[in-house]
């Protein structure tokens, strides 16, 4: 075989391989937003 078709080969099998393995487990990021703060009603004279 020629060597550009066994390079051609073994790529394919890198690339098959590196495909067919376990993709890495993603940590779970868990963003807890807080109350809003809300504004004390101020006394006005129409209250």
């Amino acid at each position: 075989m020629s060597k550009f078709l066994t390079s051609l080969l073994v790529l394919g099998l890198v690339a098959g391989v590196s495909a067919c393995a376990p993709a890495p487990e993603q940590e779970e990021v868990i963003i807890i937003d807080p109350e809003p703060i809300e504004p004390e009603g101020s006394y006005t004279k129409y209250d």
